[in-house]
């Protein structure tokens, strides 16, 4: 490739003069795979395109508010192109989410049009549509848009929109603990974090990765822009199971594979089953983010399947904000989420409000080309943003001596204990390490002598029996853990709650589910 071409696709402005000179510089490369099909940059353009013009004869113009809830699959991802052509307003939502949280969104954004997958999964989008529209007073357009998608001739098309910094990307947050927030981005906000994402994890052309999470989810675009930026491909899974995902990235020879911590678990559990046999032999690394990685998992994934794991840190307000590498040391790869990534500026701010010195926590937070541009309310942006203009992320950090990022919590996810501030992230950390443990939650829970107490939930690894209390407290006692950390409750279940995009465990829930349980202190021995 000439020095031009990577110059014309490093200088895009605009998430549609990307995909223009990706096409034109590596035309004939696939980009996207699935069970059965494939697609070249060049064929993606050209369909994208003609899907634009059929969006526009539907009626959708620059600046339309267009909430789509949609698969992963090729289609989707031409969709949310076309729609980048018009330069319209998309506000993707997972396919996971039904009423409630569906209707709060097309409320909010007043969506004009409503692109669903019609009946898929068990499920009657049309009629939920529908009912939305009956109790919310919305009535958006809707069109069906899986199999079968509007062409027209691109010569309708008015021109290509060029301002990467209009915003034209609405995500929401989770809403595990709040309502729902709607986050604002841009094009070049997606085009920064996918260039910082890309960079991190030196991906090349021969690369091949996978998208097993939702698309319509914040890494979606993110990995989307990394394929452009690189001219490599990915493999879509629309609804991921690990038999047949591993089959599939095998033969489709897929080099990244991954999503987050309860993937890894998923892929390190099926390698298990054929131990000395990789499952995926062209594997070269899991990355993905979502949630913490206990550094115990880095060491488990290289005994039995040979590749690192290469764990990132980002949100829906900074889809990239650090990523571990495969140049990291094994290290940096067990206890950080990596360095910041191309052009993220991530400051360590004490509780005083000063900047934190290497090594000591404080609130993580963050400026540079991939931070979003304020929320859908801006009455929450005076909270979101300091003095500086940084984005508060809510997370406790610290940098270490390279420059890396350790997690260690969150600012509400510090258990206040008798006075005394208790992380609960440390003491997953150790928990995780025991036989009997497959994955662990610690949270805190009100009690009117100690302010809050620490609990323990764990999830039972399989073929073993429940782990006991006063087997914790050894263990935890083993591990140098002081006296006032070592949880006073502990709870053993068969599954944690998580959700359905990055399989995040819900503490809420876990919060919700024990606050007001019984609970007797059990007897500690010594």
């Amino acid at each position: 490739m000439t020095s031009s071409v990577i110059g014309s696709v490093e200088q895009a402005t605009t998430m549609w003069e990307l995909v223009e000179a990706r096409a034109a510089a590596t035309p004939d490369v696939v980009v996207l795979y699935d069970e059965d099909r494939e697609i070249t940059f060049a064929e993606l353009r050209d369909l994208s395109e003609r899907v634009a013009a059929g969006l526009h004869a539907f009626g959708i113009r620059h600046g339309s508010r267009v909430t789509w809830q949609l698969p992963t699959r090729i289609e989707t991802v031409v969709v949310s192109l076309a729609l980048a052509r018009l330069g319209a307003v998309q506000n993707p939502i997972i396919p996971i989410y039904r009423d409630r949280e569906v209707g709060f969104v097309i409320s909010q954004t007043r969506a004009e049009y409503f692109l669903i997958p019609g009946d898929w999964n068990g499920f009657d989008f049309n009629e939920m549509a529908i009912r939305l529209s009956e109790e919310h007073g919305v009535s958006p357009e809707v069109m069906l848009a899986y199999d079968s998608l509007p062409e027209a001739d691109p010569v309708t098309l008015p021109p290509a929109p060029t301002d990467g910094d209009e915003v034209r990307w609405i995500y929401y947050t989770s809403g595990t603990t709040s309502a729902p927030k709607g986050v604002r981005h841009t094009d070049r906000t997606l085009m920064a974090g996918g260039y910082g994402l890309a960079d991190a994890v030196r991906l090349t052309a021969d690369d091949i990765g996978s998208i097993a999470f939702p698309y319509a989810h914040i890494a979606g675009p993110d990995y989307l822009m990394m394929l452009l930026y690189r001219g490599c491909g990915a493999v879509l899974v629309e609804a991921f199971n690990i038999d047949r995902a591993t089959e599939l990235f095998a033969r489709r020879g897929a080099t990244m594979a991954g999503g987050g911590p309860a993937f890894y678990q998923m892929y390190l559990a099926k390698q298990r089953t054929q131990p000395g046999v990789p499952i995926i032999p062209s594997l070269r690394l899991l990355s993905g983010g979502g949630a913490p990685k206990p550094p115990e998992m880095y060491t488990e994934v290289m005994a039995e399947m040979g590749i690192p794991v290469c764990h990132g840190y980002g949100m829906t307000e900074c889809p990239m904000i650090a990523q571990g590498g495969p140049d990291d040391t094994e290290s940096q790869l067990m206890y950080t989420d990596g360095a910041p990534v191309t052009a993220c500026e991530v400051t360590i701010v004490t509780a005083d409000g000063e900047v934190a010195p290497q090594g000591v926590d404080g609130e993580v937070r963050l400026r540079g080309p991939m931070v979003f541009k304020g929320y859908t309310d801006p009455s929450l942006d005076a909270d979101a943003f300091d003095a500086e203009g940084r984005f508060r992320t809510g997370d406790l950090g610290h940098l270490d001596a390279d420059g890396h990022v350790v997690l260690t919590g969150r600012l509400k996810d510090v258990i206040i204990r008798k006075g005394e501030n208790i992380s609960a992230k440390e003491i997953e950390d150790l928990l995780y390490q025991h036989p009997k443990v497959a994955d662990v939650a610690v949270i805190g829970l009100p009690d009117s002598e100690r302010g809050e107490r620490v609990c323990a939930c764990v999830e039972r690894a399989p073929g073993t029996d429940d782990l006991t209390f006063d087997e914790m407290v050894d263990y935890l006692r083993a591990a140098d853990l002081m006296v006032q950390k070592i949880p006073e409750q502990l709870e053993v279940m068969d599954e944690l709650p998580r959700n359905q995009t990055l399989r995040k465990v819900l503490k809420n829930e876990l919060r919700d589910m024990y606050r007001d349980a019984p609970w007797e202190p059990a007897p500690r021995k010594g």
